[in-house]
């Protein structure tokens, strides 16, 4: 059941503040006024039919030296295998486990999974170990339904070895291209995931692929600012994604949403140091692509290199459409307002093609804060596939050091503003 929350009577005013704490706390409040968010899982049975399995009685020692993945993956069959009430698998506190490349393989017997993790998970710190197995794999659920992980645990990716050698760093032959993700959720539905702490994972740190009726809530994600390709959460393919009250700071996307992937509410972030949330990359290597319904409400981002971003790949086909940035505050940021349709991360450059992802109706309303950069507003569109329904309302960012103004640009972009628009989007076609 619902309980009704009274709103604030103030109007935005939490982008004044410089705290994290006070922005997440008032963003919570305003989001349970203005939105439904998803309701985590509840447990529907009683507590004498809930079957717990702690991994030290499958053998782990958490000295974070011994290997316990075999004691894990015992742990887990034990608590997929369960047919009655809810399972439940833990993981103690005050312990480090160190776990080599894992996939916790459904479908469960149970209905709902519950993963308590309290304790630290670590990998092995040499790239060595992933000789001969899939790179990007660490810890991964597959085909799991009904999943909740929670808890006050930390997965510590340990990713400073891998960083050295990311082709991105290190140009020289034999560098890596590809890295482990710290988890993966793959095939997967009905999950929830809560207040974990994520770090320094040699890649991405979540990766959603494949899924449907996610909900990410209060997690923490960090890794250094010059770290390679550490996106905080990664969606690809799947839908009805939610993600709230979220802190991320690390060296690649706060949060990106990828290809054929529908119905995502982003919500509560706090986003920096980064690259911003991005729809992208999209379209590479002249994939069709199809994103809808990407609404990104309530974020701040501060010393980014990006805002809220759309990039795609020349040559791409498909679309991306039905996109919102609402309510969002920018501190510092050098790109703040961005549609790349010219995007090429490589070291070579891209050839032209003709081709491209179709962007339209995308809105941006009641956007404010700092461009560290001219030109606050990009809107790089194809030249031979315009952006249509480009929608500005109430938007106003000003220049991050004084004496100095900002200003907009446009390529191939079709829309409107109405409101106080700052800069004036005059470079919009009609």
């Amino acid at each position: 059941m619902d309980v009704p929350i009274p709103c604030p009577a103030s109007s935005y005013s939490f982008f004044t503040y410089s705290s994290c704490v006070c922005f997440i706390s008032l963003a919570i409040m305003l989001i349970q006024c203005e939105f439904k968010v998803l309701p985590a899982i509840a447990s529907v049975v009683t507590e004498e039919n809930t079957t717990q399995f702690n991994v030290l009685d499958f053998g782990a020692v958490g000295d974070g030296i011994t290997d316990d993945s075999q004691a894990f993956l015992s742990a887990w069959n034990a608590t997929c295998g369960t047919t009655t009430g809810l399972s439940t698998f833990i993981v103690p506190s005050d312990k480090i486990f160190l776990l080599k490349p894992l996939t916790f393989k459904g479908p469960c017997n149970s209905s709902y999974v519950d993963v308590q993790i309290a304790g630290t998970l670590i990998p092995p710190d040499t790239p060595s170990t992933w000789k001969g197995i899939d790179a990007s794999l660490w810890l991964q659920f597959a085909s799991v339904d009904g999943l909740t992980l929670s808890g006050s645990g930390r997965l510590n990716g340990r990713g400073y070895n891998w960083w050295q050698q990311s082709c991105r760093i290190n140009h020289t032959e034999g560098c890596t291209k590809l890295a482990p993700t710290a988890i993966r959720f793959v095939r997967c539905t009905d999950v929830v995931v809560s207040n974990l702490n994520l770090a320094d994972s040699p890649q991405t740190h979540v990766l959603i692929h494949g899924s449907r009726r996610v909900t990410l809530t209060n997690l923490k994600i960090t890794a250094p600012a010059h770290s390679p390709n550490t996106d905080g959460i990664h969606i690809q393919s799947s839908q009805h994604v939610v993600i709230q009250n979220t802190i991320i700071g690390t060296g690649d996307d706060c949060i990106s949403v990828g290809d054929n992937t529908y119905n995502i509410v982003i919500q509560g972030i706090a986003c920096g140091p980064g690259h911003g949330i991005s729809v992208g990359s999209l379209g590479r290597g002249g994939s069709n692509v199809s994103v809808e319904e990407i609404h990104v409400s309530f974020a701040k981002l501060f010393n980014t290199t990006n805002g809220v971003r759309i990039k795609t790949w020349q040559g791409g086909t498909g679309y991306a459409k039905s996109i919102s940035f609402d309510r969002i505050n920018f501190n510092n940021v050098q790109n703040p307002i961005i549609i790349d349709q010219y995007y090429c991360d490589v070291r070579h450059r891209c050839a032209n093609q003709s081709n491209a992802v179709q962007i339209s109706n995308v809105t941006y309303s009641y956007l404010s804060g700092t461009s560290k950069t001219d030109v606050a507003i990009s809107l790089n569109c194809s030249q031979s596939v315009a952006c249509t329904g480009m929608h500005f309302e109430n938007v106003n960012i000003s220049a991050a050091s004084s004496g100095r103004d900002v200003q907009s640009f446009c390529i191939n972009a079709h829309g409107d503003s109405k409101g106080d628009v700052h800069p004036d989007m005059a470079c919009l076609s009609m």
